[in-house]
């Protein structure tokens, strides 16, 4: 009866939707990686509609990271610290080492879609040595 038991229950927590923060992590990291492949058609994909319509295209917004993020362009570390929910959206944060070495701890606003969930916005909280 035990096993049976057990297996009711892998069975039953297997059928859970995921988190909706880990959903919206994989996201992040989805784009993280085309980043790192300049795969900037990808990566502009995870963008929300209000960030491709800002840009236009996958080019202009790969120019934007690259020259005003370059740590997302070129991240040497990624690590997903909290979220949390604002309204509509959840805001999650994220520390990267960019490949200069320098910590930066971004927060990442992520809206949900018909899509799944979508890059809103990306905003620098703070940038420095005592990160780490």
């Amino acid at each position: 009866m035990t096993r049976f038991l057990s297996f009711l229950v892998v069975i039953f927590l297997l059928a859970l939707p995921a988190r909706a923060d880990d959903a919206a992590r994989q996201v992040i990291s989805d784009q993280l990686d085309a980043f790192q492949q300049d795969d900037f058609d990808t990566a502009f994909t995870h963008a929300s509609p209000m960030i491709q319509g800002i840009f236009g295209s996958s080019e202009r917004f790969g120019q934007m990271v690259r020259n005003g993020y370059p740590m997302v362009w070129r991240p040497a570390e990624v690590e997903f610290l909290g979220e949390r929910d604002e309204g509509d959206a959840l805001m999650q944060d994220v520390l990267i080492r960019g490949a200069d070495g320098v910590y930066h701890e971004l927060e990442y606003e992520m809206i949900q879609g018909p899509g799944g969930w979508k890059i809103n916005g990306v905003r620098v909280k703070r940038t420095g040595e005592g990160l780490a």
